[in-house]
């Protein structure tokens, strides 16, 4: 059985796994590997929000980035996920102040900020059908977590200049959101949703347009650093003069730097059938969600209202044989009025993270630079750290190196012993989750 995730989960190289998101895109025509020698600008490895974003930027700026993509435009977490546009990092701003200074958070803050902004800026322009909409509520599961929320909310709003949380009581929010679990939440106006795999496609299509050039099927075996540096694959090698790795959960072993910091697991979402007016059983508004729940719940309703949940996370190498049956207990734990609805679709998908689960930028070698490790806020974080690798390549280095001052430490034991340590981890996480600790 293959060993890494680029061929371990889906049976068919090369084709968009079984989806809502597969079923309702156009995307087209696979693009031609990569055979023969060629030569680059810039060498882009993977073709997800960050290396898409890194290849538009750099095109539009007249160099000739070549992108390399295992399998198509889009294929991993960028055209999987739950499509929640987040505000910020993992940390709420003053745990991050008190890490890395009220500067630096202040700093990391607004490049998180411009990721949402070039993300909507960019669909009302170019991809109206991505469907960005505002709203992400976030439900509480005890009065602790209410007072945490209160007080994220009351800094920004004083100190980051974002009062665009409203807090809720329970009776509020349950109005909002009509599960019987939460006892009190939130709603981030400034967050919003998407159609993922959409987007991703009419961000290839604008980096395509101005220039960049894209090779699907074609994965990257091995790097030779140097100057230029050297990018083989089955059929070709590549030669460039910078190099930018936006694998993220699908690159673990090519880069050991990378993958000491930055470990794959895996996510999955349900679909139910198209619930029509039935939609308003469960939110009040079209809006996302996400809870306190460490093992996170995200949900949100399609266009065609079907109800998209996502929340198990798997910390081992391959997909579960069962992913419907947990999802379907998880839902019917939240929301006991859709017990019975039927689930037409289920899917599955790898993302990275870290130990402290922000994001990590990495200068690997003086023309290397890498991104990834968004641990579920890379929606809006890929693509503006998409942007940043590319800036750099330009000599304007600024939000590289602020968000490189994340701390991302490496796993105890390196890219050996991370992943049954993080299992032992997330299994304790899971079980306070389950108690409600």
């Amino acid at each position: 059985m293959p060993r890494d995730p680029l061929t371990r989960n889906d049976p068919v190289p090369g084709a968009y796994p079984a989806s809502w998101y597969a079923s309702s895109a156009q995307a087209p025509g696979p693009r031609a590997p990569l055979k023969g020698s060629h030569r680059a600008d810039v060498a882009v490895v993977g073709a997800g929000y960050t290396g898409l974003w890194a290849a538009k930027t750099l095109a539009e700026r007249g160099l000739k980035p070549v992108v390399l993509e295992a399998h198509r435009v889009g294929w991993g977490a960028s055209g999987r996920n739950g499509g929640q546009v987040g505000t910020g990092t993992n940390w709420h701003q003053s745990k991050l102040e008190s890490r890395i200074g009220r500067d630096a958070a202040r700093a990391v803050w607004d490049i998180c900020e411009e990721g949402k902004r070039q993300l909507r800026d960019f669909i009302a322009d170019h991809a109206p059908e991505a469907a960005y909409k505002p709203g992400v509520a976030h439900g509480e599961y005890s009065a602790a977590e209410e007072r945490e929320t209160r007080a994220n909310a009351d800094l920004l709003a004083a100190r980051y200049d974002y009062p665009q949380i409203e807090l809720m009581d329970g009776a509020r929010f349950r109005d909002l959101v009509k599960s019987p679990r939460y006892v009190a939440g939130a709603l981030d106006h400034g967050a919003g949703h998407i159609h993922p795999l959409r987007y991703a496609l009419a961000l290839a299509k604008a980096a395509e347009s101005a220039g960049a050039v894209f090779h699907e099927g074609s994965i990257v075996l091995g790097i030779e650093k140097g100057q230029p540096a050297t990018l083989r694959t089955k059929d070709g090698d590549l030669k460039a003069d910078h190099v930018i790795l936006a694998g993220n959960g699908y690159m673990p072993d090519l880069e050991p730097q990378v993958a000491a910091r930055t470990m794959p697991i895996n996510s999955f979402i349900g679909a139910t059938e198209p619930l029509g007016d039935r939609w308003t059983d469960i939110l009040a508004q079209d809006i996302a969600v996400a809870d306190s729940k460490f093992v996170v719940n995200y949900y949100r309703f399609s266009e065609d209202r079907r109800f998209l949940f996502g929340g198990r996370e798997s910390y081992g190498l391959g997909f579960p044989t069962d992913i419907a049956g947990p999802l379907r207990r998880r839902l019917a734990d939240l929301f006991p009025q859709l017990t019975g609805a039927r689930i037409d679709h289920v899917w599955g998908g790898t993302l990275g993270i870290t130990m402290t689960r922000l994001p990590l930028l990495l200068r690997v070698a003086p023309n290397i630079l890498s991104a990834g490790g968004f641990s579920g806020h890379g929606v809006a974080l890929a693509g503006i750290s998409g942007r940043a690798m590319a800036e750099a390549v330009l000599g304007q280095a600024g939000r590289f190196d602020a968000m490189s001052l994340l701390p991302t430490p490496r796993f105890p034991g390196g890219a050996l012993a991370r992943a049954p340590l993080l299992t032992l981890a997330m299994t304790w996480y899971g079980l306070r989750d389950r108690l409600g600790v």
